[in-house]
């Protein structure tokens, strides 16, 4: 028996890349998956239904179950149905899995106003449209004595953690990700709803595009990008085992689970009354002295 044997899995984004090896190792662990998937472009255009299907016909023909849905993350009501949907087909709801992006990559400079609009809408709306209807469905069943045992996990990345080189928006939209979660873990702790973040690492369409030479690993004895290394821990973050782990940010690569250690108060300087601006400075070059040195942009 697995042990997400009997959950019932919304992952957004299921079709491809990192969604499609959750999708299969859940179903491979026992858990009913509806594949949320449009079947967009890398930038968000278009529609093609075939390729949830297919995820859906890869898990049942390994003895799994699944359905697959195409509505749109980022329409509110479309979001209901898709949680209307695992609870119609399914019974329940466990874990939502919160995995559809787009990149529209552009050096700050260049960036268009509708390029960080659609980066915002997809990654934050889509998180927050999704989750919301789940939680409404987990708190109408605390509210009537039922114990919900329930998983929200987000998308969050590296680019999000500590920016990236032409990648504004999608930096901006990941870091927003990663804070919105451990407000959902504050807040929804107390209905059995636990909210953790993944800063994956592996090779997709998105990746592939911009950063080729890391995710050049196919042919390597240990292939340290293949997607399905990042899909254990993600179940497993799913599975009854993590009811205690909530409020975490995990960064995922090859064999490395990696918890990140967050924003913290570093040094400080206290004079004890109003600084004089030319104060400041040398106060804020002491600070810098004795900072630890925070890790670079990638692409710096």
């Amino acid at each position: 028996m697995g042990i997400c044997e009997g959950r019932t899995v919304i992952i957004t984004g299921a079709a491809r890349g990192l969604g499609r090896a959750y999708a299969l190792a859940f179903a491979a662990e026992g858990a009913n998956v509806v594949v949320n998937d449009i079947g967009a472009s890398l930038g968000g255009e278009g529609r093609d239904t075939s390729a949830a299907d297919a995820v859906v016909e890869e898990i049942r023909v390994a003895g799994g179950k699944a359905v697959a849905n195409y509505d749109d993350v980022t329409d509110w009501d479309a979001a209901r149905r898709i949680v209307e949907a695992a609870v119609s087909e399914f019974g329940d709801l466990h874990v939502v899995v919160n995995n559809a992006g787009i990149v529209r990559d552009r050096m700050f400079v260049s960036a268009t106003l509708d390029e960080w609009d659609a980066t915002m809408h997809v990654h934050l709306r889509g998180h927050f449209c999704v989750s919301r209807h789940a939680v409404d469905y987990w708190r109408a069943k605390a509210k009537v004595g039922e114990a919900p045992d329930a998983r929200i996990i987000n998308t969050t990345s590296g680019a999000g953690l500590q920016g990236s080189i032409a990648q504004a928006a999608y930096s901006t939209a990941k870091g927003g990700i990663a804070t919105l979660t451990l407000v959902q873990a504050a807040e929804l702790g107390r209905y059995g709803i636990t909210a953790n973040a993944l800063a994956p690492a592996a090779r997709t369409r998105m990746t592939e595009q911009a950063f080729a030479e890391k995710m050049a690993t196919e042919g390597d004895a240990f292939d340290t990008m293949d997607p399905a290394n990042v899909a254990p821990a993600v179940v497993w973050l799913g599975s009854a085992h993590s009811a205690k782990v909530t409020g975490c940010v995990f960064e995922l690569e090859g064999g490395k689970i990696m918890l990140e250690d967050g924003w913290r108060e570093g040094p400080f300087v206290d004079k004890g009354a109003r600084w004089a601006p030319g104060e400041v400075g040398e106060a804020v070059d002491r600070l810098l002295a004795e900072r630890v040195p925070p890790r670079k942009v990638w692409g710096t």
